[in-house]
């Protein structure tokens, strides 16, 4: 497939990446960071609204935004990305939102741990899956549906899970889940699920839409396929020099300039960071920033004498677990998880002119 078509368009008017620039700021500004909404905004009236939490459980309840707000309070800078970042640059394009690379951003969230929510409901010795349901509602693949995801009852009780009801210091906002969300730091963003009404823990797997089918990596339509979970490593490079308008190529004076760029991933903090200024030919070493915390993306720099020319620049990353980003990522049926590295065009000029680096 080569167009866009029309339900794609619609998508990407719904739906707003960050711009690689933004990447300059520690913490994504709100307005800044990516938004996937799958199905509508719901209005919530929040004097009103209650988390309920159910299912197999010694002591199933209903808590207020100030019953949460009453409990240990903890703010944790997360990256999260969307699991389609990078689904557009696949051939062939996997029909959907059609993310480049700006499906991503960083936040400082504040909420209370799930944790010791769901341990004074008193989890059941059988659970296998909890199970968050959002008050968005749609229809998807046929069916009609609560936005649903879960979690085994081992990742629901990770110390680092949050119920969320703060962004970047502010209210949750509308779109981001007001009043309230799952954080799951260091997997992809489909697993947050926003406007958050529902905790139910059950004593089977969960085989919910967003479960059973979507979010799966498939390498044919007939795999079954393995669930999307945790962030693979990605490095990213702010785009150096200026802009041409439509073709977003990068325009900059000859001279030295200082790269520079974020890498992250879900499996492990980042080891290393390499560049290439040659279109992935030869790579050399970057330098990293110190961490800005075990969930939150490092940046990276990296010194570059730009002489006159025509240069095609990448960055790849690994982590402590030992997983490397790859140069070309295997294509897949949803488009998930498209590491392939950034390519930025950029021409390289004589004299600065008009130009500034």
């Amino acid at each position: 497939m080569t167009g866009f078509s029309p339900e794609e368009l619609q998508l990407a008017a719904r739906n707003s990446g960050m711009p690689l620039e933004a990447m300059r700021w520690d913490v994504t500004p709100v307005g800044l960071h990516y938004l996937l909404i799958h199905y509508d905004v719901p209005l919530v009236e929040p004097s009103g609204w209650r988390l309920s939490i159910g299912g197999a459980v010694s002591a199933p309840c209903e808590l207020s935004l100030d019953d949460l707000r009453g409990r240990a309070v903890e703010t944790r800078a997360v990256t999260m990305e969307c699991a389609g970042n990078g689904r557009a640059r696949l051939a062939p394009r996997p029909v959907s939102q059609p993310w480049l690379h700006e499906a991503v951003g960083t936040g400082e969230w504040t909420g209370t741990p799930l944790a010791g929510v769901l341990e004074d409901a008193g989890i059941s010795s059988g659970a296998v899956d909890v199970v968050f349901t959002g008050l968005d509602r749609g229809v998807e693949g046929g069916e009609e549906q609560h936005y649903a995801r879960a979690l085994s009852v081992t990742d629901a009780l990770r110390d680092e899970v949050l119920l969320a009801w703060g962004l970047n210091g502010m209210p949750l906002p509308p779109q981001h889940g007001f009043p309230l969300r799952l954080i799951v730091p260091g997997w992809y963003g489909m697993t947050s699920v926003k406007w958050l009404s529902r905790i139910d823990v059950i004593d089977r797997a969960f085989d919910g839409y967003q479960q059973r089918e979507a979010y799966r990596m498939r390498a044919t339509e007939d795999d079954p396929g393995v669930p999307v979970t945790r962030m693979a490593p990605r490095a990213l490079m702010v785009p150096p020099g200026i802009p041409e308008f439509m073709s977003r190529r990068r325009h900059l004076p000859a001279g030295p300039v200082e790269l520079f760029g974020r890498a992250w991933s879900g499996n492990g903090t980042i080891a290393d960071v390499e560049v290439s200024v040659d279109g992935g030919a030869s790579w050399a070493w970057a330098s990293l920033e110190p961490e800005a915390g075990p969930f939150a993306w490092r940046g990276w720099r990296f010194a570059w004498n730009a002489v006159p020319g025509e240069f095609e620049l990448c960055c790849r990353c690994s982590d402590s677990s030992g997983a490397r980003q790859p140069v070309e990522a295997a294509w897949n049926v949803g488009g998930y998880a498209n590491t392939s590295v950034q390519r930025v065009a950029v021409t390289v000029t004589v004299t600065e002119g008009p130009l500034t680096r």
